[in-house]
């Protein structure tokens, strides 16, 4: 059974899952530098974990910018993708900040954009290079 619960980052115990799930997926994986992974929106973002049978393999936050509600840091576990986790994550962060009425937006992997096509985003302007992996920008428009 798929579970999601949210966490502020001062939530030490929660926090030390989130950040070694994002080491396994974006340091390890995907080869991002860890000063670019954890940076200094940590304390200021709402974070997220996804249990399956108690144990947590997915991980998300989101923050207010300048821009609005910028959805972030979204990895799922290699072992457990196409598990239902990355779907139950962002129904869960959606369902948290779109009553905040803010525009809602992202950067996606264009390996991940199909994902966030089907939940309701669509894409804003040009691919650009964060991180050293293509994205795009993509905006809630549901």
């Amino acid at each position: 059974m798929i579970k999601v619960i949210s966490f502020l980052f001062s939530d030490k115990a929660h926090a030390a899952l989130a950040s070694e799930i994002r080491r396994n997926v974006f340091v390890e994986e995907q080869r991002v530098s860890p000063d670019e992974e954890y940076d200094e929106h940590e304390n200021e973002s709402t974070h997220y974990l996804v249990y399956l049978d108690d144990k947590a393999i997915g991980t998300a936050r989101w923050r207010k910018t300048e821009k609005g509600i910028k959805l972030e840091r979204f990895a799922v576990l290699k072992e457990h993708r196409n598990s239902g986790a990355g779907s139950a994550v962002l129904t869960k962060v959606l369902s948290d900040v779109i009553p905040l009425n803010e525009k809602i937006y992202l950067h996606s992997q264009v390996a991940a954009l199909n994902f966030y096509l089907k939940a309701g985003f669509v894409t804003e302007g040009d691919e650009f290079v964060e991180a050293n992996i293509r994205h795009y920008k993509m905006t809630w428009k549901k």
